[in-house]
């Protein structure tokens, strides 16, 4: 899986142009090379360095190309408060945490790395150097409150004044050694494992340590390298892979007995992770069983992988079914005591929603925080779903359990999370997709949802379909731009894609088990996956359909291209050739 900006193709954008820039001239570039001259005066006209966000800004300090003055200050002392404070390392999602945290040392510590030779991006600033500002922007409302919070923070760092400041270090290095794998990887994101290793080189650690060196053999298992291209992945999704490849070939009809599928199924069960996380700070009900989306990722299990695998589980037959009943039991408690107040279900924390600190002037990717979300919600509904309709038709061996009464105050679990996902609905009748791009993806995982426990929900289901329907591309197919999180004109638009014809043809199938459907539709977007399946029977996708941050970088999952329009094609085949099975 790789990481790329979607705006490209749009114009350019600048911090990643800067990023790109300095890259080439760390790698001895010349500044007249006509590609540099080219990226220099886009830089130029839209502002220069100064203008970019505080990543940027915060990487090219680190190798002396901008002064830390203009960088916010993140006192050590936050460590140090309560959960129970309305301000803590708690109320920033996991993967702002996992990042935040090192970064307290580091912003701390105020490195400069010079490179050797050592380089400079002075040409990068349209003011000129010595008239830069290196200060926070300031966006006249009231977010300017943290522009003045940081200028006090600030004069207590010059006069030396920062309370707590050793204890709150401490803390942190503590935080930091507790939650590395013992694969070497820190939240099983990039971003979070090497501020890790920056914050571990700023308080001394040698190169030699042993927990610098699990650290930085993490970070080679990311890389993709070949004869002519090195890159590093933001994160790997093993766990999240194969529980939907395990679907999408049992939808295809191989007997779930299968030795592929018995492997992959007991490989996961393996995966479990039954330690606390993180989410434990505010789920004060829940036990361990859920799944994270990595190889190795035991403080921060997530929901949206948790219930895949559950559905996976369910659907296939494995030799020691108890182990199979008590993984699912586990999984599906852990995820019911992580409902939010809402009636929907984040990612990886409960009620995780503290809208305010995607404002703060470190907060500028707006992701600080995991509150819940229609797709996330969906899959859980989805679920559920699965298993009742399992433990019906006698398929499996699964006991759906309801969770304590007294976690779930009325109306129930199911219904709060029904009415969270009918509020969701746009007025075309859409839904936002958090994780995937976008509407196509929300839409898709919410009729399957809601046409799976609740089929009496025909105007939402109905409204729903017919947005689906009214975005289908000429060719059959459907796609959406990235542009979409940013331009609400963009809803559904794009050039046709294998995954995102798939969760439209997957959504509109559920969809046509409630409400009739004009099955012309649905037949135009299968024949749009068969036409442009390769001889080998891969699908090509050259777009980004995976979402990390909505509106600032999104993911590639190679397999979603595959896995997809195999389940597509296969519950198709189902509709229409009920007793087809694979050969």
């Amino acid at each position: 899986m790789a990481v790329g900006n979607c705006i490209t193709a749009m114009g350019g954008e600048l911090s990643t142009t800067v990023e790109a820039y300095m890259a080439l001239k760390l790698l001895g570039a010349s500044v007249n090379d006509p590609a540099m001259v080219s990226a220099r005066n886009f830089i130029l006209n839209r502002g220069g360095v100064t203008k970019t966000r505080i990543f940027t800004k915060f990487h090219l300090a680190l190798i002396g190309c901008y002064d830390w003055r203009g960088l916010p200050s993140i006192p050590p002392w936050v460590m140090l408060l309560p959960s129970a404070s309305p301000v803590n390392i708690y109320e920033m999602s996991s993967w702002a945490r996992g990042s935040t945290v090192p970064l307290l040392v580091v912003f701390d510590k105020k490195p400069v790395f010079l490179t050797q030779p050592t380089i400079t991006l002075d040409e990068l600033y349209a003011e000129g150097i010595t008239q830069a500002k290196f200060e926070l922007p300031r966006h006249h409302d009231w977010t300017d409150i943290f522009v003045q919070l940081d200028s006090a923070f600030k004069l207590a760092e010059a006069w030396n004044l920062v309370p707590l400041r050793s204890q709150g270090l401490q803390a942190a290095e503590k935080w930091i050694l507790e939650r590395q794998e013992a694969s070497g990887d820190w939240g099983g994101i990039i971003p979070a494992m090497l501020n890790s290793l920056l914050a571990l080189r700023c308080l001394g650690y040698n190169l030699s340590d042993p927990i610098v060196q699990r650290g930085l053999a993490a970070v080679d298992r990311f890389v993709i390298e070949t004869d002519d291209a090195y890159r590093v992945q933001p994160c790997i999704s093993p766990v999240w892979d194969t529980a939907l490849v395990m679907r999408s070939l049992v939808d295809s009809g191989l007997a779930p007995d299968h030795p592929a599928l018995v492997k992959g199924g007991e490989w996961l069960i393996a995966k479990q992770i039954l330690d606390y996380g993180d989410w434990a700070v505010k789920n004060q009900q829940g036990q361990p069983g859920a799944w994270a989306f990595e190889f190795e990722n035991r403080f921060y299990p997530d929901v949206d992988d948790s219930a895949v695998v559950v559905m996976a589980l369910a659907a296939v037959q494995l030799p020691d079914r108890a182990l199979k009943q008590q993984a699912i039991d586990r999984a599906v408690n852990w995820i019911a005591t992580m409902q939010c107040k809402p009636g929907g279900w984040a990612a990886f924390d409960l009620d995780n929603d503290q809208n305010w600190l995607n404002a703060i002037p470190y907060g500028d990717l707006k992701a600080m925080i995991d509150p819940n979300t229609a797709d996330v919600t969906a899959r859980v509904v989805e679920m559920l779903g699965r298993l009742t309709t399992a433990k019906k038709s006698g398929e499996t061996n699964i006991t759906l359990k309801q969770p304590p009464a007294s976690l779930f105050p009325p109306p129930s679990s199911l219904d709060r999370a029904l009415s969270y996902l009918r509020q969701e609905q746009e007025a075309d009748g859409s839904w936002f997709g958090r994780w995937g791009v976008n509407y196509i993806y929300g839409t898709s995982g919410a009729l399957v949802a809601l046409a799976g426990v609740a089929p009496l929900e025909r105007s939402p289901i109905r409204r729903g379909a017919n947005w689906l329907i009214s975005v289908q591309n000429a060719d059959g197919g459907w796609g959406e731009t990235c542009e979409s999180y940013k331009k609400p004109s963009l809803k559904g638009r794009g050039n046709s894609t294998a995954s995102q014809t798939a969760w439209a043809v997957i959504g509109l199938l559920a969809a046509g088990e409630a409400i009739e459907l004009d099955w012309t539709v649905i037949d135009r977007g299968i024949a749009y996956l068969v036409s442009t399946q390769k001889a080998d029977g891969t699908w090509d996708e050259s777009d980004f359909t995976g979402t990390g941050f909505p509106g600032h970088f999104y993911l590639k999952y190679h397999l979603y291209q595959q896995h997809f329009p195999l389940t597509a094609l296969g519950r198709y085949r189902l509709k229409t050739n009920p007793h087809a099975t694979l050969e």
